[in-house]
């Protein structure tokens, strides 16, 4: 007989509970969040389990790779759809949550999340520290403004390259201001320097990867997009149709119905926001008035003219979301007469 289990996991510990098909409570414990101690005490009575339930969060990949090469049946589940069923308990705690889990795995109420690959994972990790680095050095070069703003000295506009050689030109002989502008300089060296070694890494990574290489064919997308998008899908197989993927990462209008009443709003903004902003540049960079023109860019340049910028960015990063997927699938590069198929 299966048995079914829930995990509530949190970054030090991780509650457990086995439930039997009946829905009876058969073991509850708590361990620490390491897969290996998980699956020590999932294994100590020799049970069959039918579904191992983990909710989407940041341990749920470390512990989803770890249980599934024990060989236990693991599902990752949606985060949201958890807390919707979650939500109608009276009491919240770890161990009430996972009772819950158990029970959504024992009468089969739960949304899947696909859990990502470990090159996407590394993928994802190179785009996070770089993002991360082009903030930080945004942030000194907008903090030495604004404290030279306050002296009546003006940065003005400045290339990268040039930003120090004018904030020095700018404080010459004002030692006080030096003693305070020369470390955040200092700093931003340092971090412009490692900014530069992970956008390196990128458009290498770009260029050795076959699947970025057919994505940047596309009009507006270079590396940066084309490594987001395929960290995203991953596996491109797990959607059965191309133009599922831009609902699936929220481009696609809300909708409300209910009898007679049927309307529609914005977008729904779910998934991953990190692509929808990488798909929403290319859509900017395509529509752009020096970019090559296109069938994509005549009937986005055509939509914007009649519902408005902003809309029309929304629907050609949509139309190029299902573009790219199937240009993944097909393994062919982009062809403009076919762009609008």
């Amino acid at each position: 007989m299966d048995h079914y289990v829930g995990l509530d996991v949190s970054v030090r510990s991780t509650s457990i509970c086995i439930l039997s098909a009946s829905g009876q409570v058969v073991r509850e414990g708590k361990v620490e969040s390491e897969p290996e101690t998980i699956v020590a005490f999932l294994g100590g009575r020799g049970l069959a389990y039918g579904r191992v339930g983990i909710e989407a969060g940041p341990l749920c990949q470390l512990l989803y790779a770890g249980l599934a090469k024990a060989g236990l049946p693991v599902v990752c589940i949606e985060k949201r759809h958890a807390k919707a069923v979650l939500s109608a308990q009276v009491n919240k705690t770890d161990r009430n949550d996972a009772r819950g889990i158990a029970q959504m795995m024992r009468v089969g109420l739960y949304k899947p999340v696909h859990v990502k690959t470990l090159a996407s994972q590394e993928i994802r990790a190179l785009l996070g520290g770089r993002r991360t680095l082009q903030a930080k050095l945004m942030d000194i070069e907008n903090s030495i403004r604004g404290l030279l703003r306050n002296f009546g000295l003006k940065v003005g506009t400045v290339t990268r390259a040039r930003y120090e050689e004018r904030i020095r030109e700018l404080t010459d002989g004002r030692a006080g201001l030096i003693a305070v502008i020369e470390p955040m300089l200092t700093v931003r060296r340092v971090v412009r320097e490692q900014y530069v070694l992970l956008h390196k890494r990128m458009l290498a990574l770009a260029r050795a990867d076959e699947p970025c290489r057919l994505l940047m064919s596309a009009p507006g997308v270079g590396p940066f997009v084309a490594l987001t998008y395929r960290a995203a899908v991953d596996e491109p197989a797990r959607f059965r149709q191309s133009r599922a993927v831009g609902a699936h990462f929220g481009l696609a209008p809300r909708t409300h119905q209910s009898g007679e009443l049927d309307r529609r709003g914005p977008i729904t903004k779910n998934g991953d926001e990190t692509l929808r902003a990488a798909l929403f540049e290319a859509a900017l960079l395509l529509l752009r008035l020096g970019s090559k023109p296109s069938p994509l860019k005549a009937w986005g340049l055509k939509l914007a003219k009649r519902r408005g910028t902003a809309k029309a960015m929304v629907a050609v990063a949509r139309r190029l979301a299902v573009i790219l997927h199937r240009m993944w699938v097909d393994g062919t590069p982009f062809r403009i007469e076919a762009a609008m198929a």
